[in-house]
């Protein structure tokens, strides 16, 4: 069964205008506030909005959400400084779109709520976005995240041997990826996940 939430829960138009809010002030999301995650946050208040407008849905995701005929919840915890949510949010936020109220997306922001942490973490690791889905009842049908395989298998590369790159070098070659993607393994995994429950 679904946790209890603590502070506000946003959808993702709501998210996207809390953000530039955030932006516009200075901030970020978070107890920490940095210049870096300032950043980084200005920044991926762009990129979701771009990655929002090109996302286009692959046909086999399309039919699959045509023939979903239950209400499925989708709860995304990230926080507004998350490069690897901005890069994938969106497109969730697409799919529940063209859901046709079928999907419903809600935030839930991490360091809030310490307990969804715990619960949905990645090998120990409080890493974000990560999407968690229910049913109408409230029960836990699937869950993705923090990021697609392969985004995922860059980064234990890069621990593994990071070969003299420093973050920000990592960081240019993983969204040189997802831009180059397109989040079409993004659907890929939703769609093997979504396919399972029709």
């Amino acid at each position: 069964m679904m946790l209890n939430i603590n502070g506000p829960v946003y959808n993702y138009n709501e998210f996207i205008n809390w953000v530039e809010t955030l932006v516009n002030e200075g901030k970020t999301s978070g107890h920490r506030q940095t210049p870096e995650l300032l950043g980084y946050t200005a920044l991926n208040l762009k990129r979701m909005s771009r990655i929002f407008k090109t996302t286009v849905l692959n046909d086999d995701l399309k039919q699959l959400l045509d023939q979903m005929n239950e209400i499925q919840k989708w709860y995304v915890i990230t926080e507004a400084w998350c490069g690897d949510s901005a890069q994938s949010f969106p497109a969730l936020a697409k799919i529940a779109e063209e859901s046709k109220g079928k999907i419903l997306i809600n935030v839930v922001l991490r360091d809030e709520n310490p307990e969804w942490m715990e619960k949905y973490h990645t090998n120990g690791a409080k890493s974000i976005p990560k999407m968690i889905a229910f049913n109408a009842q409230g029960e836990e049908i699937f869950t993705w995240g923090p990021r697609t395989k392969e985004a995922q298998d860059i980064l234990l590369a890069w621990k593994a041997n990071p070969e003299g790159k420093t973050w920000d070098e990592f960081e240019v070659d993983l969204h040189t990826w997802y831009a180059k993607d397109k989040t079409l393994t993004l659907q890929h995994e939703i769609t093997e996940r979504l396919s399972q429950l029709v």
